[in-house]
């Protein structure tokens, strides 16, 4: 087994805090519109716009806040009070404000790969919300490259590796996300780290490839160096 060339990360829900927020945000919604209509109703209708918005807003908390907006105006039948809009907007806005919260381990882990290996981050949605809590995170010295991206596929994660010069082979991708860290990188022959966060977006539920030979599991970035060293080690 060769050396890996590469170490990737993911960023939200990764390296910091990012869902909480959204689930804080979401309690706030059914509150607001708690005497129209039942929290679970709400929020499978929300989902479901999520959902069919992806195409059009992409990943992030404007494409939140626009799903939420509609919502709104459905389960009211169009007749919404403008406060209530109002909020949705304020609550979007507090999220894009809201400072960084480094999740356990994350700037150790990334500092001490940083020291032996190139490593990218590689995350994806709102171009300028990304950039700001990257800045904020106090780690974009250490990253050799970043990659904000409107999704993530085997497609995207082929011609990133490739522009960086690195075969997607010996390149190690870790996340929180199944469906967006793990499975396309596996698919392009990498290696995939899952480390999951308390919190999941429904819409990144996938279920995890057992018994794929490339696949590990870590329940913090922690022990990710030491994964590495013996991934390296055991050919």
């Amino acid at each position: 087994m060769p050396a890996l060339d590469a170490i990737a990360f993911d960023a939200d829900d990764t390296l910091w805090h990012n869902e909480r927020f959204f689930r804080l945000t979401q309690d706030r919604f059914a509150a607001l519109l708690a005497d129209v209509a039942p929290r679970d109703h709400l929020e499978e209708r929300l989902l479901a716009a999520e959902r069919r918005n992806l195409g059009h807003y992409g990943f992030g908390i404007k494409g939140f806040m626009l799903s939420m907006i509609e919502t709104a105006l459905d389960v009211t039948g169009d007749r919404v009070p403008a406060r209530v809009i109002r909020e949705i907007v304020a609550a979007g806005q507090e999220m894009l404000a809201h400072p960084i919260e480094l999740l356990p381990h994350a700037r150790a882990a990334v500092e001490r790969l940083a020291g032996s290996h190139p490593v990218l981050l590689i995350t994806k949605g709102d171009l300028l919300d990304q950039e700001r809590k990257l800045a904020q995170s106090g780690l974009g010295d250490l990253f050799a490259g970043v990659e904000i991206v409107s999704d993530k596929s085997a497609p995207v994660y082929a011609a990133i590796f490739a522009r960086h010069g690195f075969a997607a082979g010996s390149v190690l991708m870790a996340g929180n996300s199944l469906k967006s860290d793990v499975l396309p990188v596996l698919e392009v022959g990498g290696f995939g780290v899952h480390v999951p966060h308390d919190l999941t977006w429904a819409l990144e539920e996938v279920e995890p490839p057992e018994g794929h030979g490339r696949f590990h599991r870590l329940e913090d970035l922690g022990a990710l160096p030491a994964l590495v060293g013996r991934i390296e080690n055991s050919g």
